[in-house]
């Protein structure tokens, strides 16, 4: 294939490959390993594709070709399988997905690949380190015994080495790449329902919330619940250019590890993408202090139990100071943690919660109250229901703008504007989607900051405080429908006529039974 390669046939090509695991292993878990797979593919054909490049220039001097590429983005070094009795050599390849192809029948396959990642992982050190470690293509809890596990993962490995899977840059631009992977996440999602949560943001929620999180050139943006980076991707695409640098913080390490490769397939490389628990012990630190962000975006787990209450009243970073979330419900603690990791003063906070989040009372009530009396509340947005395949409840996004504080550039702004934008989404057979003229209406609505009925409200401070600071955005925003009025002698009309109707088919129904009886 000597053209470029389509979008569209990339992306069928890569899931197409999915089939090897379906019906055998769940989806949740084969999505690591046609991710990775995908990855390798990429990093293979993108090291293949400089490599010829090179040897045109260099002709056959290997040595000085490895040297060129290895000042390039990463290193494929070569992998060596050892005897497990004497140690001794017994196969040494480039660490390549190539020359897995060309092993594909191999006995010991599964072993193969996983010598095959364990090389490039160790190679590449500064942005690949850990992302292989929780995925072993010789397992046989996940893919089957030897026999069966051999068969899928040649399958695999012919699949991926399909003509419309050649990821070279020749033929392939980088974005299409980045797209396939999420599109793939994606498609994940859909499969794997409510474990999905844990590393997948629907795309027009992540674009939204990127949108009103408006970051710009020079931003140093963070997701401290990234799950696989989608919504880092969005925020880095809204800039419009290079200059940010993207930080993220994920608990779980198989998810934080689809993070760092989504960064890779995105030229985002010198993201740092730390894995770690956010609400106990946060690893983006500088100085023992928490590290300060233009731009904070999260779509965090809703409600989230035991998230480590216990712990949180003697913060070494103070972020719980408003107060301590219920150990049960962990939403407000993200929250909290969000505003205090925005720079003072300047710092933008768009963050995706269930409902409940904006009325519940208790400690949740008070750490609310405090955050809107501090002037930080800038926009609540509700968004319809079944957007997630995690859950059919409706959510909101809440917009936190610490330029409102006391010396901010907007301190003199004193409103908060309300968003009811829950009627407006394409209906889907299993899942709902906004769409962009529905984002841009919501875009525009806060940007203009008005009133619209039905629609949008802008309340005071005061407002909000004689509502005892409850955000329930029907208390702002009135969308009541008063019923048309009933013509009683038209109804009157309608049920004349069904009465006359039913008198008719019961005449033939009487007829008919005498007809069977005879």
């Amino acid at each position: 294939m000597n053209g470029k390669i389509d979008q569209k046939d990339i992306n069928n090509a890569a899931w197409a490959a999915c089939d090897t695991f379906r019906g055998v292993v769940d989806p949740a878990q084969y999505k690591d390993y046609i991710l990775v797979m995908l990855f390798v593919k990429y990093i293979s054909d993108t090291w293949k594709d400089h490599y010829e490049q090179y040897r045109k220039q260099y002709g056959d001097d290997d040595a000085r070709i490895r040297r060129k590429l290895e000042r390039e983005r990463f290193v494929l070094p070569y992998a060596e399988l050892k005897d497990h009795e004497t140690g001794k050599v017994t196969d040494r390849f480039l660490a390549d997905f190539y020359n897995l192809y060309e092993r594909r029948g191999a006995a010991n396959i599964g072993e193969l690949i996983n010598i095959t990642f364990d090389a490039i992982e160790e190679a590449n050190k500064s942005k690949l380190e850990g992302v292989f470690r929780n995925i072993d293509f010789n397992s046989e809890a996940n893919l089957g015994r030897t026999k069966d596990r051999n068969r899928r993962l040649k399958n695999l490995l012919e699949d991926f080495n399909k003509p419309q899977l050649d990821m070279s840059p020749s033929k392939v631009s980088e974005d299409v790449i980045g797209n396939t992977y999420i599109y793939l996440i994606e498609r994940f999602a859909t499969d794997a329902g409510k474990k999905a949560g844990e590393f997948y943001t629907p795309h027009k929620v992540s674009e939204l919330v990127a949108k009103l999180a408006r970051p710009k050139s020079g931003n140093r943006i963070c997701d401290p619940a990234c799950g696989s980076g989608g919504l880092l991707i969005e925020a880095a695409l809204e800039v419009g250019d290079k200059n940010f640098a993207l930080f993220g913080m994920e608990s779980n390490g198989s998810t934080w590890a689809l993070a760092r490769m989504n960064m890779f397939l995105h030229g985002a490389d010198s993201a740092r993408i730390e894995w770690c628990d956010t609400l106990v012990s946060p690893a983006l630190v500088e100085n023992d202090r928490l590290m300060k962000f233009d731009i904070v975006v999260a779509n965090p787990p809703f409600s989230l139990d035991k998230w480590g209450a216990e712990e949180a009243e003697s913060d070494r970073f103070n972020r719980f100071w408003r107060g301590v979330p219920p150990k049960s419900k962990g939403d407000w603690a993200f929250i909290s943690h969000m505003v205090e990791a925005a720079l003072e003063k300047e710092g933008r906070v768009a963050v995706v919660v269930p409902h409940g989040v904006l009325f519940r009372g208790a400690a949740e009530g008070r750490i609310r109250a405090k955050m809107i009396e501090e002037n930080l509340l800038d926009a609540v947005v509700g968004l319809p229901g079944n957007l997630f395949p995690t859950t059919s409840i409706p959510v909101a996004i809440l917009v936190f703008d610490r330029s409102r504080e006391k010396g901010g550039k907007n301190h003199n702004r004193k409103d908060v504007i309300f968003i009811d934008a829950s009627r407006d989404y394409l209906p889907g057979k299993n899942q709902n989607a906004l769409s962009d003229e529905h984002l841009q209406e919501i875009i525009e609505t806060v940007k203009e900051r008005k009133t619209i009925e039905k629609y949008a409200h802008v309340a005071a401070l005061d407002e909000i405080k004689e509502n005892d600071f409850n955000l329930n955005i029907p208390r702002y925003v009135d969308t009541f429908e008063e019923e048309a009025e009933i013509d009683i002698d038209a109804v009157q009309l309608e049920i004349d006529q069904l009465e006359k109707e039913l008198a008719d088919v019961r005449v033939k129904m009487a007829r008919m039974l005498k007809e069977i009886e005879r």
